[in-house]
Formats: C-alpha cells, sequence, structure tokens
C-alpha cells in the first residue's frame, strides 16, 4: 500500500518536546487504511527538507497539520504555502485550537483546503475518503472548508466515546523518532510522560480557546485505559512520571480517584491542570489519595482575583476571590502544590481604571502567596478569544481591537507573541502597564523562584530570593535589571511558555 499522508507536528518549544499526542491520534484513526509518515518540527533542524523529500516521490496525497497558537505558526504557515507551490496537487489540511478560532484568514490563505473542527477520529477517515473520490464535504461532521466566498462549517458531533478508540501507535511513532527522545527530565520526573485522556471541558470561561470548539463537553478516558496506557509507556520505554494535558482532567473525581489508586503502586509523579471550583468539591479523602498516588502539582485557572471580572468571565458561577486563597490554604495541607495562573490586563472603562485592575491583582497574588508560600504563579497578559454572545469579547470589540485579516500577519513581529499572551496588541494596554506587569512578574520570579526549573541549583534559588526582597516586600518593580540579569546568565525558566 503506497504512503499517502504526512502528518506534521510543527516546532513549538526547543525545552522538553513532548509525545505529538494529537498527530497521533490522527494517525491512529487511519491506521491498516492509510499509510502516514510523522515529521516533526520539534526533532527536525530542517522539516521542510524532509517533506519535501517525502512529497517528491508523488505517494503522497495529503498533508496534514496540527496547529496551536503560538510558536507552531512559524512553522506551519511558510511549510504548508510551499507544499501548496510546489507540489499544487496535494490537499492540505489543518487541525487544532488555531484554524479551529479563526477559520477565515487560513481558509483564504489559498493554502489551505480544509480545517477539522474539533476532534478528527471519526471525520479525518471520511474526509480522506471524499478527498480521494473528489465527493462533496458537506455532510461530515467537525469540518470546515470554505465555497466560493463562503465559509462552511458543517454540524459538531458529539465528543465520541475514547473507549473504543485504538491506542496510540507509539510503536511506530519509534521508527521515526526514537520515544526516548520525548520522555524527557522535567520536575515531576527523570523520564516524563505526556498523555491526554479527555477532550473538551464542561466549562464556558469566555477568554478560553476551548469554549468556541466543544461548547462546554466533556469527554474522557476510564482510569483503567489512562493506567493501561501510561504503564505500557513505562514498561516500554521507561517513562516514570506524567503530565496530562488535558483541558480539565479532574472533571471526574470518580475517575480521577480510580486512577490515583491503580497507579500508586508504580511510584508515578503527575500533574494536570482541572479547576479550584470543582476540585474545592473533592472530598478530604479524595485529595489525599491523588497525594499518596504521586500528584505533586496541579495547575489551576485562578485568573483573577475580582469577582466582578469572575462573573464577566463566566467563571463566577462558583469561583471568587475568597475561595481562591481558602483552596491556596487546603492544598497546603494535604501538600499539592497549586500552580495558579493569572491574567492581567483586563479591558475597561478607562485607562486609569485599567491600571488600578493591575496594581489590584499583583497584590491579591501577594496575598496568595502570605497564605500558601508553595503556591506557583502563572501570570499571563490578557488576550481576545473570538467567542460568541461572550460580554468580554464584546467590550473587547468596542476598543476596535481586530484579529488579523490575512494568515501570513499572525507571524508578523508584532503578533509573533500574541497567542502566548505576553505581547497582546490591545489598544486599551499601554506600554507603561506592559512593563509593569512584566517587571513584577521577575520580581516574584526572583522572590520566590519557581520549584520547577529542575536547572536551578539551591544556592542560586538562594541568590535570587536575597536580591530580590527590599523590591518585593517595598512594592519596588520598577528596573529590575539586576534580577533580570541573573535570570539571563542562569537561563531561568518561565513554566508559561517552557513547560517543565
Amino acid at each position: 500500500m503506497p504512503v499517502s499522508l504526512i502528518l506534521f507536528n510543527p516546532f513549538a518549544t526547543s525545552h522538553n518536546p513532548r509525545i505529538p499526542n494529537s498527530v497521533l491520534q490522527v494517525a491512529a484513526a487511519i491506521e491498516g487504511k492509510y499509510e502516514w509518515v510523522i515529521v516533526d518540527g520539534n526533532k527536525e533542524k530542517d522539516p521542510w527538507s524532509k517533506i519535501r523529500q517525502y512529497l517528491k516521490t508523488g505517494d503522497y496525497k495529503f498533508f496534514g497539520c496540527t496547529v496551536m497558537p503560538g510558536p507552531q505558526l512559524r512553522q506551519a504557515i511558510p511549510i504548508a504555502k510551499r507544499v501548496r507551490e510546489e507540489f499544487p496537487d496535494v490537499k492540505i489540511i489543518w487541525g487544532g485550537y488555531f484554524p479551529s478560532n479563526h477559520p477565515r484568514p487560513v481558509l483564504f490563505s489559498g493554502y489551505v483546503d480544509v480545517i477539522v473542527n474539533g476532534m478528527g477520529d471519526k471525520c479525518f477517515p471520511m474526509l480522506l475518503d471524499a478527498l480521494q473520490s473528489n465527493s462533496a464535504l458537506d455532510e461530515i461532521p467537525n469540518l470546515i472548508f470554505r465555497k466560493g466566498d463562503q465559509v462552511v462549517t458543517t454540524r459538531k458531533e458529539e465528543i465520541l466515546d475514547q473507549e473504543n478508540f485504538p491506542d496510540l501507535p507509539y510503536e511506530k511513532l519509534n521508527q521515526f523518532y526514537p520515544m526516548s527522545g520525548y520522555l524527557m527530565r522535567t520536575y515531576l520526573g527523570s523520564k516524563t510522560i505526556a498523555y491526554h485522556s479527555s477532550h473538551g471541558c464542561p466549562f464556558t470561561c469566555s477568554f478560553c480557546a476551548v469554549v468556541p470548539i466543544y461548547n462546554a463537553r466533556w469527554k474522557g478516558q476510564s482510569a483503567e485505559k489512562i493506567y493501561r496506557n501510561v504503564k505500557r509507556v513505562k514498561q516500554l520505554y521507561g517513562g516514570n512520571a506524567v503530565e496530562f494535558h488535558d483541558n480539565n482532567f479532574f472533571v471526574s473525581e470518580k475517575r480521577t480517584v480510580e486512577f490515583a489508586q491503580l497507579v500508586k503502586p508504580d511510584h508515578m509523579i503527575w500533574w494536570g491542570e482541572g479547576r479550584i471550583d470543582t476540585i474545592d468539591k473533592y472530598k478530604e479523602e479524595s485529595l489525599k489519595v491523588m497525594r499518596d498516588s504521586g500528584c505533586k502539582m496541579i495547575f489551576f485557572g485562578a485568573e483573577t482575583g475580582s469577582d466582578a471580572l469572575l462573573q464577566k468571565m463566566d467563571k463566577g458561577g462558583t469561583q471568587s476571590r475568597e475561595q481562591i486563597i481558602r483552596f491556596a490554604k487546603r492544598m497546603k495541607d494535604v501538600d499539592i502544590i497549586p500552580e495558579y495562573s493569572f491574567v492581567l490586563g483586563f479591558p475597561a472603562d478607562s485607562e486609569e481604571e485599567v491600571a488600578r485592575l493591575i496594581r489590584e491583582e499583583i497584590q491579591f497574588i501577594k496575598e496568595i502567596k502570605r497564605a500558601n508560600p508553595n503556591t506557583e504563579i502563572i501570570i499571563y497578559i490578557y488576550s481576545p478569544v473570538p467567542t460568541e454572545n461572550s460580554e468580554l469579547y464584546n467590550e473587547v470589540r468596542k476598543t476596535g481591537f481586530r484579529f488579523p485579516e490575512k494568515l501570513e500577519d499572525w507571524i508578523s513581529p508584532q503578533w509573533e507573541n500574541f497567542d502566548l499572551r505576553k505581547n497582546p496588541l490591545t489598544p486599551w494596554l499601554k506600554s507603561y502597564m506592559i512593563d509593569q506587569i512584566k517587571n513584577f512578574e521577575t520580581v516574584l520570579n526572583g522572590y520566590y523562584p519557581t520549584v520547577s526549573d529542575v536547572h536551578l541549583k539551591p544556592w542560586q534559588k538562594k541568590v535570587l530570593r536575597f536580591i530580590s526582597t527590599w523590591r518585593y516586600k517595598m512594592n519596588c518593580f520598577s528596573y529590575p535589571y539586576e534580577i533580570k540579569v541573573l535570570q539571563k546568565l542562569w537561563k531561568y525558566r518561565q513554566p508559561e511558555t517552557e513547560g517543565f
């Protein structure tokens, strides 16, 4: 059977490349019907050279690419363009959050034919069959494509039951890139597995890119299947820790506890992402089972200390300022490190109001640190997500903010870091406000160096804390050059951009 599909995982980070779960899941869905190869931009110095070699054989009819916002665009855009220019008969298919949330510039670029909008396990094989036979795409679910000047979005299917999905083809990936190269040293362990056990999220946070794709739906694998697959990687390749990259791993307390009980004898440290208001409902016994099983740290979107903003973000149903602080203390009692992310720089009615909100958030973060000094703090600058019927996004549009209309503009210098939420280009944020946020972040990371930086030595952390003390305690965050010099010299890692 001739090889027919190239699956491309664009470069995302030079730090600890993770197992490319998204393209592996697509590969598993077509295994046995279509042959495939994987090109991983995180592992290739020149991925285009390898892609071009494959395409020149004439065996490859399709080029599939997963595209998350941020760094992956830097490879995905120019490579897709070159595929179209040199191999115009090859069909180019994109999946991932970026094309699903920004379909118009992607499809009108001229070099992307179809977008997979959400899960592709069922629709992707159907799409390949239709493209091969030149059939209509309208009845295939989870697709976005162009008809003339119109963008067509097909019906969204329910999130599929993942229990009967085929296991990810790690053995075949190992033929292209050694699996040992994906099991990297992190804070969790020396050979950390990246695993995705569920899809979607049952909540509707107005700033989240997941919401427009899954529409408040969630479905996960059983605890038994998660454990079986994690155990498989451990036995085959020596994995000894796990990062769960689910949008919300902890939706089901029952599933979480069952997995914790299964994995406990294996002595594997594990980490996942959850919601404060969800896990705060867990029984104390459940939290202890999690910790005893190896759950060392959990990432939470704390977002803001303003109850009014939490309501506006559609996150205020049960989460509150008081709960965020109280929950940090609760995590301290059960010896699980809470990793709180905050979003600073929300739009407001005036420049003064925006500045005031930033100052209040900084003080709230310090209050959390007093409640539980072990709390890890991740800081982002607010960047909009095109969520329909969102009060927050409607306010954003009133300020004159617009996303780029041309796909290639997304990799221009001013937009390159937009989706890392570090340089948002939002009209209500002035440069001095961004400087204030980043300078506070520098001082905070100096006074409380992240525990997840496995390369930073204890004496280096002590030096950073010593030189940052007066600034942190006196709220003097301007021009912290002495801290920045040491952080650059010692290659200080920022979890929000580099992971563990």
